[in-house]
């Protein structure tokens, strides 16, 4: 596009206007001007190109002109972007960085931002949104950030909040304040590291709801795992290359949470962290039923690794509508129809067991480790409940009625026999058994395939 001294790009627009892959970026209404003015140009840069070879749209508001502010004609500038992102079937990445909208403008600023929000709403579900808050994104600005699939921060840049700092608090709004509040998918640590991250995500999202996003990998699919302590390092040595993209990392550390590619497949992975004894808290089921939310709209197949000794025991849990959230999680996995595999690595008490992508809630194929742990109360509870009578009885220690429990009542045979597990497998063979699992589900139908009527016998 022609460019003078006066259309230049801000240096954090040119900046952001970087993601995309050199020389593919072309500006939509370029000369599009404030209401009222024949000098100021509008305060957000509208364009597509290619981000990783693939058609991205994007809209960066630009700080310096005229601080960004909004109004009508950015809502509409933003909304003929948005229509050609969705009839192409192609991601949207948004920059904010606002001062706000024009007091003057009254009720038409009031309205441009419903339209934002009206604009970016019709199109969750259709095609992946990403919020990156490059500087000030306050107020309504921030309701429509929060209405994007992922936000991004940038540490000691962002500014995210709806009420002002300088009224609740000066560590409100935050690059980390956003991303332990969960507001934020990923804090990053400067603006480079942002856009680095915004790639990495958008190579394992596919374009739109009705594609599927297959990479290609010099990984081995029947690659052979060593011993693990399970975690993000687990994650990391299932995963093609060991790449994965970690998101609400910093929201919650009993779970972890992202996406990886798995034998070519990309992958929303949601595993316990059994540093944290993988409890299932109110922060880790609202962010894995997001994700699993998210991952169901786009056909995302979806991985359980589960390690869990159970639900959060806490009047603070019970405080904050535990058993909703809870709720929340179970509707998530139950009413999602993309590929879902799980693998039970090893505890699984009671309702961590059921809400962690069971069989019972919709889980297309589940594994287990010979090791695993499967029970409605611990060995040591279940034995203190069930079986105290016992210790003593023929020289039996507690211990070995706790091992006798595990063993008879409590192990993946057990779940097998009553089958609820699918196969009891090796940790060698766990990376060559997902991805075969997944290649299996690839083509899986979503709902229940239409039919005319039944074929009558002869």
């Amino acid at each position: 596009m022609m460019q003078n001294d006066e259309k230049a790009y801000g240096a954090s627009v040119s900046k952001m206007l970087s993601v995309f892959d050199a020389g593919t970026f072309v500006e939509l209404g370029a000369y599009t001007k404030r209401y009222g003015t024949a000098e100021d140009y509008e305060g957000v840069v509208c364009g597509y190109g290619a981000v990783n070879g693939a058609l991205t749209f994007a809209f960066v508001q630009d700080s310096e002109r005229t601080k960004g502010a909004f109004g009508d004609r950015q809502a509409k500038k933003i909304a003929d972007m948005y229509a050609l992102a969705v009839k192409n079937g192609a991601p949207v990445i948004g920059v904010f960085d606002s001062a706000g909208a024009v007091i003057f403008d009254g009720a038409s600023a009031l309205a441009a931002y419903g339209k934002l929000m009206k604009t970016v709403s019709d199109a969750s579900g259709i095609i992946p949104q990403i919020a990156i808050v490059d500087g000030i994104c306050g107020g309504s600005s921030a309701v429509v950030a929060s209405m994007f699939d992922f936000v991004v921060t940038i540490n000691d840049k962002s500014k995210l909040f709806v009420n002002s700092p300088f009224i609740v608090g000066a560590e409100k709004g935050k690059s980390e304040y956003a991303a332990a509040a969960g507001i934020s998918a990923y804090s990053a640590e400067s603006e480079d590291d942002a856009l680095a991250y915004l790639k990495d995500l958008l190579m394992l999202l596919p374009a739109n709801n009705t594609e599927k996003t297959y990479l290609e990998t010099p990984d081995d699919l029947n690659r052979t795992l060593g011993t693990t302590d399970g975690g993000i390092e687990l994650v990391k040595a299932i995963a093609d290359s060991g790449c994965f993209v970690r998101v609400y990392e910093k929201y919650t550390e009993n779970m972890i949470f992202g996406f990886a590619s798995l034998g070519g497949i990309a992958t929303g992975i949601i595993a316990s962290n059994p540093e944290k004894k993988g409890i299932l808290d109110i922060r880790s089921a609202r962010a894995a039923a997001k994700l699993i939310a998210f991952c169901d709209a786009f056909g995302i197949p979806t991985l359980t690794l589960v390690d869990c000794e159970g639900l959060e025991v806490s009047g603070e849990a019970e405080d904050n509508a535990y058993a909703s959230e809870l709720a929340k999680l179970a509707c998530a996995y139950s009413t999602s129809d993309n590929a879902k595999v799980t693998v039970v690595l090893g505890k699984a008490y009671g309702a961590g067991f059921t809400l962690l992508g069971s069989k019972a809630l919709g889980a297309d194929m589940v594994y287990a480790l010979p090791e695993a742990c499967i029970s409605v109360l611990s060995p040591e509870a279940s034995v203190a409940f069930v079986w105290n009578s016992k210790i003593g009885v023929d020289g039996k220690s507690r211990a070995e009625l706790e091992t006798e429990w595990k063993e008879k009542c409590a192990s993946a045979a057990e779940a097998a026999d009553a089958g609820e597990i699918d196969d009891i497998i090796e940790m060698s063979e766990l990376r060559k058994r997902i991805c075969s699992a997944l290649q299996m589900l690839s083509a899986k139908a979503c709902g229940t395939p239409s039919r005319r009527h039944a074929n009558m016998p002869l």
